[in-house]
Order: structure tokens, then sequence, then C-alpha cells
């Protein structure tokens, strides 16, 4: 079995959850996946992975499978370097090619982030695939708090990191500076999927973001800049495909006049 099958049938096991069938049937394919995983490296921890929703009690606020064109729940940067892309038996938001677009300040070009949704408190959760030709700063980005153009926080998932590169930054009317308090050499870049996630708690200011692991972040910030934003994904100036998105979290009203 390869790991595109595998991914397959773990989606088949996500039917069987969302059609209803039993406890019994759902178990028994889950069984089988594990069974499977262990050839191909993939261990039970990782697929019976709890969901934020649960973890953390959070309410789901969007979720996207892109089992159709949903392009419409989108507000794009640039709207054509993306486009819904069938893919591997269903469909994922692809940013296909790369775009300069005019930013007020240094930051990221290329965004997408999810329409008529303004949050405090959330977790985004996300599949993600690198699309570019492998190089040092090879990236995706994830983008929340998000005011306007000139005034937002982001990720930087980069290959290797420097002062602007695989850290977590703000841009605030000036261009974008790192806040990391804590970050790794690299983000371990494939041309297969990662699973990444954003964990913002605006209270206490904290800013945690995983990669694979959903156990231990691989990057840290404080900062209460920004209470509330838009999410959403893209890159600097590469390009990338993007699958399974959820934003769970605390709704807020967008202040009048901002």
């Amino acid at each position: 079995m390869q790991a595109s099958d595998l991914r397959t049938e773990v989606r088949g096991c996500g039917r069987e959850i969302r059609t209803g069938f039993s406890r019994l049937t759902l178990g028994a394919c889950l069984a089988g996946l594990l069974m499977w995983g262990v050839g191909l490296g993939v261990t039970a921890k990782v697929l019976a992975e709890a969901p934020p929703a649960e973890r953390l009690g959070y309410k789901l606020l969007f979720s996207d499978r892109f089992d159709a064109d949903t392009t419409g729940s989108y507000e794009f940067s640039d709207p054509q370097a993306w486009k819904w892309l069938p893919l591997e038996g269903r469909g994922v938001l692809s940013q296909f090619q790369a775009s300069k677009v005019q930013t007020p300040v240094r930051s990221p070009f290329n965004r997408a982030l999810v329409r008529n949704l303004t949050v405090g408190d959330f977790v985004l959760d996300v599949k993600l695939q690198s699309t570019i030709k492998d190089y040092d700063h090879r990236d995706l980005c994830l983008f929340f708090g998000f005011q306007d153009p000139a005034h937002l926080y982001y990720v930087h998932l980069g290959k290797k990191a420097d002062d602007h590169a695989n850290q977590i930054f703000i841009v605030n009317g000036e261009p974008r500076k790192k806040i990391s308090l804590q970050s790794t050499a690299g983000t371990a870049w494939t041309d297969g999927w990662h699973h990444a996630r954003v964990v913002r708690k605006v209270g206490a200011g904290t800013i945690e973001v995983y990669f694979d692991n959903m156990e231990t972040p691989v990057m840290r910030a404080e900062d209460k800049t920004f209470v509330w934003g838009q999410v959403g994904v893209g890159s600097f100036d590469d390009t990338g495909n993007f699958d399974e998105l959820a934003v769970f979290g605390e709704r807020v009203v967008k202040p009048v006049g901002k």
C-alpha cells in the first residue's frame, strides 16, 4: 500500500464518521489503517490524533475539505494565483503560481484569507504541501490577526531559519519584524503532505506553531498587539497546495471602521 493510498483510506474513515457508520465499522477501519501504517512508518498516535476542538475546548467555526470548488470562501491577495485543483481523488486549494502583489510594507505576497470570519482565540489546522523546487528559503505561510495588508501576524515555515525565515512575524505599519521567542533551525520540507497548526490565546498573548508533531511546538511567541483578525494560508513568494483546513475558536465582531 502506497502513502497516497493510505491517505485515501484515511479519508474513507472520515466519510464513515460523517455518514454515521457504526462504531464497530469505524473501529475496524481504523484498525486496518493502523496495521498498514506500521509498514509506512505511520504511528497509531498520528492516525488517532484528537482534534483540537476536543483537546482545547474550542468550537468549530469553519472547515473546508475542498471536495468542490470553494474558492468563493476566500479573499485572495491575487485571485489569479489560486485555483481549486483536483488531486489524488479529491480537491485542494492550490496556489499554483507566485505573484508580486503590491504590499504597503514588506510582507508575504500570496494570501488566501477565510472570508467573513474574524476571530480572537483560535486554533488553525491545515494540511499543506510545498510545490516549489527545493532551496534554502522554501516556504509556506499561515496568517492570523489580519486586519489589513499592513497590520497582521504570520508564520513563515521556511526550510532554513534566519531573521527573515522560519519565524513568527508581526507586520504593524512597517516591514515584517520577527517576534519569535523560540524557533528551529528550519522546517523539514519534503514534496509530500504535512500538518501544521497555530494556537493563539489573545489574553496571554501567546502564539504556538506546530508542524507534523502536534505535541511540541516548533515556534513560540508572545505579543498582544492584535487581538482580532482574519486567518488564512499562503506563501511569501513560493507555491503550494492546502487541504483539510479548519478553524476552531472564538468568533468576534470586527470593530466599526476597521
